[in-house]
């Protein structure tokens, strides 16, 4: 992992991270704002398997927003996220909603160091590997850490919440 925390990077999760003390990797790449995925080009960009590579996504449900962690060439299973978080159904968010509420911007909302603490899912998938990737906050930006370190750190729980694309 090459434990770099580069303080430079200075973004809510990072600072977080730091605070937990939690062994992250900081990996910046070139952000292409016409990319059609931000995800994919992560990937691509730090030529690490799409499936190692975590979105964050917000939902809408009726006790307020939720976030659902998927990898990035999957989507987000709805009836999966509403069952593991025992609700009967969620709708994805609205971009502005889901700004407001965790202080990032879409494209770059990193599942820690939100400003609302949030009821969160990682797929399961992601205990299949050593380390897994999320956004550090910010456009072309990752944190790299243990599935163990994300969930710890984001308050989640672990579910099989993807579905192919």
């Amino acid at each position: 992992m090459g434990s770099r925390r580069d303080r430079s990077a200075g973004t809510p999760a990072t600072t977080e991270l730091t605070r937990l003390g939690v062994a992250f990797g900081v990996h910046p790449y070139e952000h292409d704002p016409a990319a059609a995925s931000y995800g994919l080009e992560a990937a691509a960009a730090l030529s690490v398997p799409p499936g190692q590579v975590f979105k964050t996504l917000l939902v809408e449900a009726d006790r307020g927003l939720a976030v659902g962690i998927v990898p990035v060439d999957r989507s987000l299973d709805l009836k999966a996220l509403a069952a593991a978080l025992g609700l009967k159904k969620v709708s994805m968010a609205d971009p502005a909603a889901a700004e407001r509420s965790t202080g990032y911007v879409v494209g770059g909302i990193s599942p820690i160091g939100q400003k609302a603490r949030l009821r969160v899912v990682v797929d399961a998938s992601a205990q299949g590997f050593d380390t897994v990737y999320v956004s550090a906050g910010k456009r072309g930006l990752q944190v790299q850490l243990t599935p163990a370190d994300l969930a710890a750190a984001a308050g989640a729980s672990f579910a099989a919440i993807s579905a192919t694309t």
